[in-house]
């Protein structure tokens, strides 16, 4: 999995169809990418805040206690973890309205290695300065929308047209979890899993 990994970054047209061929299962998903990948961000960022320090627009680095560091970068993974199974579970319960009949497990293969540039953006994280944050963050965003328009066709096996229409819905329901994670993120403050800074 870890070459379809790197395969579909840098050729992603002809690796699609040998990661259909390959048949893996969701758990096969999970125990070979999924669960290395989403540690990725959390990692990253929980080193960044805590040695390196956040920086906005150049200004002073402020570093967050590794005390309250440590419970909201393993937060941060489970909501990963949970994220993607609750993607691939979308993905599949719109399937039959664009005519395709794919199994979770394919669901699943093709919300894993879209999310692939995402979960590798997340080592910007070690130098957590804003606008490299976020600029790697906006392009590992157009390269996974790139990757799943280019594999609904394949590995949904459906129509040009029905595919464009069927990963639009797939990018619509990504942003409303996008949404709910941060408005978790939020709740999760108030309950007291508030990052704290040094002095």
């Amino acid at each position: 999995m870890l070459q379809h990994m790197f395969g579909v970054i840098y050729h992603p047209k002809a690796e699609w169809k040998f990661i259909k061929e390959e048949k893996y299962s969701w758990v096969d998903c999970y125990k070979n990418d999924i669960l290395w990948l989403a540690a990725i961000p959390p990692l990253s960022l929980f080193i960044g805040t805590t040695q390196m320090g956040w920086s906005i627009a150049g200004g002073d680095y402020i570093k967050l206690t590794v005390a309250s560091a440590i419970p909201i970068a393993i937060a941060f993974y489970f909501a990963l973890l949970i994220g993607v199974y609750a993607m691939a579970h979308a993905v599949h319960w719109m399937e039959k309205t664009y005519g395709s009949d794919a199994s979770f497990d394919r669901c699943m293969v093709l919300t894993t290695f879209t999310a692939t540039p995402l979960f590798m953006a997340g080592f910007a994280g070690l130098w957590p300065m804003l606008w490299f944050v976020v600029m790697s963050g906006l392009a590992a965003l157009c390269y996974t929308i790139y990757l799943l328009y280019n594999g609904v066709e394949t590995i949904m096996e459906i129509p040009e047209e029905q595919a464009f229409l069927f990963g639009t819905s797939i990018l619509t329901v990504g942003l409303v979890f996008l949404v709910c994670i941060i408005t978790g993120s939020v709740l999760l403050w108030g309950m007291g899993m508030m990052p704290v800074f040094t002095s």
